[in-house]
């Protein structure tokens, strides 16, 4: 799936390259996907939504792409791995995909975290892992945008953690206040259909969505295929092979 050509509509440039290796993140301000297949993706939720559990909520949609893969007509879209190459080369696996969506007044806080904390122990690496955050519905600092710690990634991405309540966080951990030092923060607010990268090891999270308006994001995770990840810790972990060749001896789905 190698190509010369982009399908960018703001390209990617040295610079921009170069500023993701020093604060861990990069804004896209530009449409990833036309219009058309921006709303198809929206609906895709949308209908994962309506047949949600009891008790689950539209912030726990975690691989949905395991059982629809309809989603990997966006996951492994060139719109998208033409915006992630740059940053991590032209072999590309396919990691995961959330969506996370913050209700009106309701939507519960992201602590801050690193994603790779989560992963810890499950590849040989946590260096080459990027999420791309889509933004479905505009993002602001009222509605509860993603924020971030810029070169936090440096410090390896393991930080110390402590219990928080999961009533009122998505996740049931936070970096210890101590080492974050959110006078730094940087709040990523996006228009629908724009997004943002970052680091796997970047310190970010997002406050409670206290507006009217819901705030929801598709991530789309992707690894350098020059990655191991261990296969007696990923048990039921599909990966896909994105784009170019396998060169961490990893199993693919077909």
């Amino acid at each position: 799936m190698n190509q010369t050509s982009t399908t960018l509509q703001q390209p990617i440039t040295a610079d921009d390259v170069a500023s993701y290796q020093r604060e861990g993140y990069y804004l896209y301000h530009a449409q990833v996907f036309p219009p058309a297949k921006l709303d198809r993706l929206t609906e895709l939720f949308e209908e994962h939504v309506a047949t949600l559990q009891a008790g689950k909520r539209t912030d726990e949609l975690d691989t949905p792409h395991f059982a629809d893969r309809r989603l990997l007509d966006f996951l492994l879209a060139d719109e998208v791995l033409d915006l992630v190459e740059p940053f991590i080369g032209p072999n590309i696996g396919l990691w995961s995909s959330h969506f996370i969506s913050k209700e009106p007044r309701v939507g519960r806080a992201t602590p801050w975290h690193e994603d790779s904390s989560y992963w810890n122990g499950r590849a040989d690496t946590m260096e080459g892992i990027v999420t791309v955050w889509l933004a479905l519905d505009r993002a602001t600092e009222e509605n509860g945008c993603m924020r971030v710690i810029p070169g936090s990634h440096l410090a390896g991405g393991f930080s110390d953690y402590e219990k928080v309540d999961r009533a009122t966080n998505l996740f049931g951990s936070q970096i210890k206040p101590e080492q974050v030092d959110e006078s730094k923060a940087v709040a990523f607010e996006l228009e629908r259909g724009e997004c943002s990268l970052h680091d796997a090891r970047l310190m970010h999270g997002a406050k409670p969505n206290t507006s009217d308006r819901r705030r929801c994001g598709y991530t789309m995770r992707y690894f350098s295929t020059k990655m191991h990840f261990y296969p007696e810790r990923n048990a039921n972990h599909k990966l896909w092979l994105a784009r170019g060749k396998d060169l961490g001896g990893n199993r693919y789905e077909g």
